[in-house]
């Protein structure tokens, strides 16, 4: 199955991504480009997005703040999709770092699932 369908992408949604680098999955983003049939807008552009596609690993600073900066990006009902790398690769960020980030910024942890090959993603919203 498409990865992009499985994270619940849908088509026309615009989705900005925040924290790319070299190490990201090509796959999982040309398959969210393919799904929405929209570019992936990059950290730079200012528009509010229906989803934010959050990489992070683990040495990148307070999650929370990571959270916040991402949340500020979002419509009404939208939600961030952290992706972070699976156990055991660089950059790991265990559970307990993704609820307690998410529970001082305010969002609600859903779903975590297989995002792509080295990734995993984990849905976040805003409760309503």
């Amino acid at each position: 199955m498409n990865l992009a369908k499985r994270l619940g992408f849908t088509p026309g949604q615009t989705v900005a991504e925040i924290g790319w680098d070299n190490d990201c999955d090509d796959e999982l983003r040309g398959s969210v480009e393919e799904v929405t049939g929209t570019e992936l807008l990059d950290e730079e552009a200012d528009e509010t997005v229906d989803v934010v596609l959050l990489w992070w690993r683990d040495d990148e600073g307070d999650l929370a703040d990571g959270f916040l900066d991402a949340a500020s990006r979002l419509k009404d009902g939208g939600c961030i999709w952290l992706v972070t790398p699976k156990t055991g690769r660089d950059g790991y960020v265990a559970p307990g770092d993704v609820h307690e980030g998410a529970q001082v910024a305010g969002l609600a942890q859903g779903t975590s699932l297989v995002a792509a090959q080295d990734w995993i993603g984990t849905k976040l919203v805003r409760p309503s």
